[in-house]
């Protein structure tokens, strides 16, 4: 599990994690216990750019369908196949096992800190 404290953030509730040139996307926990039980996720293939702000994948729940969006703009280098296999790992361990895409990149964006992203969420 990441440390939550250590990460960046988007206003949409996109949690990164930044290792050189790579970046893992998951949602937070705040968005995964909103959308419910995640029954279904669909993510970008391999390879795919993608833009930093713009809609590349769906997370379905029992609710509701919710959206992913990139966080930053770069190429898709890897997604989580445990999680196409076990959507429910995004409800269990958002932080941790239930991570979404890998994205490699050039430049990062601004993204928001840990207390940020709690002031915006109430937490």
């Amino acid at each position: 599990m990441a440390d939550k404290t250590t990460l960046q953030y988007t206003a949409e509730h996109e949690w990164v994690l930044v290792d050189g040139d790579t970046a893992t996307v998951g949602i937070t926990a705040y968005a995964a216990d909103k959308l419910g039980d995640v029954v279904f996720v669909d993510l970008p293939a391999v390879g795919t750019e993608v833009e930093g702000g713009v809609v590349v994948g769906e997370i379905e729940s029992t609710k509701s369908v919710g959206e992913l969006f990139a966080p930053i703009d770069g190429t898709v280098a890897e997604i989580n196949d445990a999680v196409v296999d076990s959507p429910e790992l995004v409800n269990s361990d958002p932080f941790g096992d239930g991570w979404l895409i890998k994205v490699t990149f050039t430049e990062l964006p601004a993204l928001l800190s840990y207390d940020e992203y709690s002031a915006i969420v109430g937490e």
